[in-house]
């Protein structure tokens, strides 16, 4: 079995903004051309409007964790301020078009 948890995090200092385990936020992903298309249904307001006041800053996360593995993190950039909101149905979308995968234990000292 398998748990996926999705963040969205300020790429200075590592401030989060969206932690989809703590916030109920529901997302999608998926391939979009050479890079990735994140969606997620949050609301209006102020965690919001810190990611959209950040949209230069951000960078998303995805874990994947394992009962039976090590858990995977996926580092996907964001370039060139790529997000945007629709008000209307409250989906925040944002285009990542690079990633990192790696292994957090193996680079635990």
């Amino acid at each position: 079995m398998m748990k996926q948890t999705f963040q969205v995090k300020h790429a200075i200092g590592g401030r989060m903004f969206i932690d989809s385990n703590k916030h109920g936020v529901p997302y999608t992903q998926e391939a979009q051309g050479q890079g990735w298309r994140f969606t997620a249904h949050v609301p209006d307001g102020p965690m919001l409007q810190e990611v959209l006041a950040h949209k230069h800053e951000l960078n998303v996360f995805i874990f994947q964790e394992y009962e039976d593995q090590p858990t995977l993190k996926t580092w996907y950039y964001i370039k060139d301020g790529q997000v945007e909101y629709d008000a209307d149905k409250g989906i925040l979308t944002i285009i990542a078009d690079s990633r990192i995968e790696y292994y957090p234990h193996e680079y635990s000292v």
